[in-house]
């Protein structure tokens, strides 16, 4: 009987413990990552120009409830100098992906990207993924996901600028992933 009571109150003071720590209906941090690289760490060579210039693996967990799409959006704020920058370069934009969606494969074409997936158009002027091709220096790039609490409409392949207006009053969390590159040649 002694050690079920001293059971039950260790157990009890873990629980009290944990509520402390993370709060009362604490939850999950919404989370982006890559198997590829680390958050502030560099982005191998082959998911950019001087490589094979694919998308980088991507995956997520922990989105809110009520999360009905995410949309993704992969630019650049150095350019075209990281020491005088003039631009945001926009290197991926795809929106609508489904909620139940949780990873982005490596080297994901538009025909294998998740059913309803859209995408807009990059500063290259196309429609899929443009990896980093930076003209001088090191650059940031930040791979931002935002969990949505509705499908966005009306949209014809946007612009970064179209789809972010499009989103706004829609999102429920942010999450990102920042990846640097410098060319090496």
């Amino acid at each position: 009987m002694y050690v079920n009571i001293v059971t039950s109150i260790l157990v009890a003071y873990s629980l009290a413990l944990v509520g402390i720590i993370f709060g009362e209906g604490a939850t999950m941090a919404f989370e982006l990552q890559s198997s590829s690289f680390v958050h502030e760490g560099e982005i191998p060579s082959r998911y950019t120009c001087e490589g094979e210039d694919i998308s980088p693996p991507l995956s997520w967990s922990n989105p809110p409830v009520g999360t009905m799409a995410f949309a993704l959006i992969v630019d650049d704020p150095d350019a075209p100098d990281p020491k005088a920058p003039k631009m945001t370069w926009v290197h991926w934009i795809l929106y609508n992906i489904p909620p139940s969606t949780r990873e982005l494969k490596e080297a994901i074409g538009t025909e294998e990207l998740p059913k309803g997936t859209l995408a807009g158009v990059t500063d290259y002027r196309k429609t899929t993924y443009g990896g980093p091709c930076p003209p001088i220096g090191r650059h940031r790039y930040f791979f931002k996901l935002y969990a949505l609490s509705k499908q966005i409409t009306g949209l014809n392949r946007p612009t970064k600028g179209e789809l972010e207006k499009a989103m706004e009053g829609s999102i429920l969390a942010k999450a990102e992933l920042v990846g640097t590159y410098q060319k090496k040649k």
